[in-house]
Formats: C-alpha cells, structure tokens, sequence
C-alpha cells in the first residue's frame, strides 16, 4: 500500500481548495519518521523551488528518503538553465508539427497543469513536456522564429495563480493524484502490482489481446494485480512494482525510456533496458557472438563508402548472403542479394538508414527454430516455417504481411546443438526473458539473432505448455520480487 502526500509552505497556502488529509507543510514533512517497507508519493507544491530553497530541500530529502517525487532535484536543476532543458527537446519535436502555422514573430504562453493544458492545440506538446519535465505547473513560452520553438520552461508556484488558473490546476491535480498517484484497493490475497505495457495501435505486437489475457488471469490466479497500461502512462509508472513489456522494445522509442524509468525506480523489468540495448542491435550482437564463441552464420559489417571491405565480404560470404539493417524487427529491414549489382542496389538504399550494415551468409533451412529462454533457462521451443514461395518467416508485401506455419515442441525435443547454442547466446546478455532464432545445418545450430521481448501469441507459443507458459513467465517476476523483498529486510 502507498501513501500520498502534496507538501506545501504553510496551511493558508491551501485556502483556495478543499481540505485534505494528505495535504501537510513541509515544517510536517521535514518531522516525519522514517518508514521502511512503505511507497510514499510526494507531490511537492512549495513556492520556491530554487537551489536551497525549502521546496528545493523537500525534492531531495523525498528522494533522499526513498519517496518518490514530483518534482525530481533533476527536474528542478534542468529547468534551472535554458542549456540544460533546450537539449532534452528533441522528443517533443513531432508534437510541433501539429501545431497551427505560426505568424511571423508570433508567441504563445501557456500554464500545463500536471500535463495538461486548456489550449487544445498545445496539449500533445504539454503531455510530451510532462513527461520529461514532471511538476505540478510549468509555463511554455513558444516564440515563431519561423518555426515554432520553445523559447523559455519555467517552474511555476501554485500560488501565483488567478481564479481561472486555480480551477484547472485543482481539477488537474485531483485528476493526476487520484488516478495517477492512486491508492490501489487490491484484494487482501494480492502480493505485488504488475503493470503490463501494451499499445492498441501496434501492428504486429509481441503479444496478441487473447495472450495478454492469458497474462492478465495467470497474475490473477498467482496473487497479482495485474493491470494493463499505455504509452501515455510513463509517468505512472512508481505505482506498480513490475514492468513486463509487451510492445515492440526499440533504443530511441519510448519503451526504452519505461523501462529505463521503471528500473530506476526499483522495478522488477522484463525486459530491462540492458537487454533491450543489446537484443535491439544486430552489430552489437555479431560482435558479442564472436567474443564468446557463439555459434553463427559468418558475419561481415559493411561502412558506407568501404568497398574493399564490401569486395572482401562478398568473397568471404559469397552469394546469395544476407543484409541486415542493425534494429530491424519481425523481418523489417532485411535482404538477401543474389547479384553484386543487386547487392549495390540493396546498399544504397539501406546506407540511407544506418552508417554500418550487417553482411551474413545466408544458410538455406524449411524453418528456423525460436527457443524461448528466461533467466538463462529454456522455456518454450517453436519452428516458424518460411512464408510461402519466400525466404523468411514475414513477407512484408504490399499490401498486408503473411507468415509461414508454426510447430510448437517441448523443449527435451529440440535437437542439443540447437538448445545449446540458445543458451549460449544469451548467457553474456542477461538473465531477462529472451527469443533466440536459430538454423539447423548439418547437425549445427546456428544463432540468427536474440529477441529481447520474443512473441506470446495465444494457440503459438502457448501449443504445448498452455497456461503454464503464463504462470511461469510471471512467477519470475513473484520469484525476483520476493528476492528484492528478503533483502530488504
């Protein structure tokens, strides 16, 4: 159970709302007693949150103390300089194409409150800001010059606001503490939150809706409380105590950032933000792979501008071989050339992605074998076939994406050479949950790749455990989390 706080300066300060209990001064906050083994959440509305200012002081010793925070000293020192907070724009520049023109020397300022803010038309750019900049009131300055750009953030005190402005901060503040900083009421028989992070508007997830319900009962029947969450809900993350993701991972998405989040707030993560580093790049991978003498096709990486290293790959590798841009996923991003003029053709279209491509021979097989491995321990295993009159399992074609059929086994039954090659990709990796893709070749295994958040597709992967794929990837979560738990006391 979690414990709500909103901190202010002193108790005038909170005239114009209703009383609360949860509402306390800092003088108050400053006396608490430590308590151990319980989530507090703070929300921190002192005036002044200036370096050594009392509101300054109430986000350190918050996070000093293990609570969490809004805002973060991070936070607070960020917005302190135009040079700190200008270079963590970039996320939010998509949200300004969606603004109206602007008039030549135009400026627009605006209050978001907790996130949200009255002007329709800006609210995508105060939610994208919120996420990255979290406090309670933060004024937007856009000036035209001649784009639309953001000329000044700064941290507002609650108290400088008129009439209008005290409604919609009260209204945002009882929306943002009572669904975001919620108190759960989890039946008494439920050990530990799990939020699981889906995006409806996916095209091919990892999951399909019938496996995240399998997910969803499985926590249940295992004291879990289990609740689904979105893209737009990386600030609630400090409610929960695991994060399973189940939305395809990439470096510069915001799965990245949940799961980095999410770890820094002591989270159990599968997968964390390590795995996802390592699984999302096939150059890291192919480097891995040789340092630990992991079994593989024979890899070549390609420089834009290198054809000696280009002729030396084709000579090594010969034709038919394999390119592969470095983050590609469910096939994306992947070619095989059977010409070098096909293969210059391939390359000046990928170079226009990524600066280095991966080169790979390319093995001939009817399937490739996917064994799923979670703590470093076999789990499930899959042949996925070919997509018909194609080489690869996906065929992205023009109109939809088709894939081959599946054979689901029982692990003991995958061929040794295939079972140990898995493992021993994925042991210099992490102890997260993983897909490893391998061919079968005279008797070898061969490692293609390892998926960081590998497919659970209900009547797929689940073909021969059934439920207990479900329980047993989520009693890894109840497993490290009693850990976590023991250690802590």
């Amino acid at each position: 159970m979690s414990q709500v706080l909103i901190v202010i300066d002193e108790p005038d300060d909170w005239a114009p709302y209703y009383p609360s209990e949860r509402v306390i001064t800092f003088a108050d906050y400053l006396a608490l007693p430590a308590r151990a083994q319980q989530r507090v959440r703070v929300i921190n509305l002192c005036a002044n949150y200036d370096y050594r200012s009392e509101g300054y002081y109430c986000s350190l010793l918050a996070e000093a103390r293990s609570h969490n925070v809004l805002p973060s000293v991070r936070t607070l020192n960020d917005l302190s300089l135009p040079q700190l907070y200008k270079l963590q724009l970039a996320q939010a520049m998509p949200s300004f194409a969606k603004l109206p023109p602007p008039v030549p020397g135009g400026e627009w300022v605006i209050k978001s409150y907790f996130g949200r803010c009255s002007e329709s038309a800006l609210q995508p750019l105060a939610r994208v800001l919120f996420d990255r900049f979290a406090c309670p009131v933060l004024e937007i300055r856009l000036q035209a010059n001649p784009r639309w750009e953001v000329a000044e953030l700064k941290i507002c005190s609650h108290r400088d606001l008129n009439e209008v402005e005290e409604t919609e901060f009260a209204e945002a503040l009882d929306n943002f503490s009572n669904k975001v900083w919620r108190q759960h009421k989890k039946p008494s028989n439920t050990r530990y939150d799990l939020a699981i992070l889906v995006n409806p508007e996916e095209k091919l997830p990892p999951s399909d809706s019938a496996a995240i319900k399998k997910f969803v009962g499985a926590g249940r029947e295992l004291g879990l409380s289990v609740e689904l969450i979105g893209p737009e809900d990386f600030m609630r993350l400090s409610e929960f105590d695991g994060l399973f993701i189940r939305e395809t991972t990439a470096i510069d998405h915001h799965t990245y950032r949940f799961a980095k989040k999410a770890e820094a707030e002591g989270l159990v993560v599968l997968d964390d933000p390590t795995s996802i580093l390592r699984c999302t790049n096939k150059i890291y991978l192919a480097d891995l792979f040789n340092t630990h003498k992991v079994p593989a096709p024979r890899t070549r990486i390609l420089r834009r501008g290198d054809e000696a290293g280009l002729q030396e790959a084709v000579a090594e590798l010969g034709l038919p071989m394999v390119v592969k841009i470095p983050d590609g996923s469910f096939s994306r991003g992947v070619v095989k050339v059977t010409s070098e003029a096909e293969l210059h053709d391939k390359l000046e279209e990928l170079f226009a992605e990524s600066s280095l491509l991966l080169a790979q021979e390319f093995l001939y097989t009817e399937f490739d074998w996917r064994i799923g491995v979670l703590d470093n321990k076999p789990l499930y295993a899959c042949r996925y076939y070919m997509a018909k009159n194609h080489w690869q399992i996906y065929n992205h074609g023009n109109k939809k994406t088709v894939s081959g059929g599946f054979t689901t086994l029982p692990t003991f039954e995958v061929p040794k050479p295939v079972l140990q090659a898995a493992l021993k990709a994925t042991k210099p990796i992490g102890r997260g949950f993983y897909g490893v893709d391998v061919k079968e070749s005279a008797g070898k295994g061969y490692v293609i790749e390892v998926n960081d958040n590998p497919s659970i597709d209900s009547g797929v992967e689940d073909k021969y455990l059934g439920k207990e794929l479900y329980r047993l990837i989520l009693q890894e979560f109840i497993r490290r989390l009693d850990a976590r738990k023991a250690g802590q006391q």
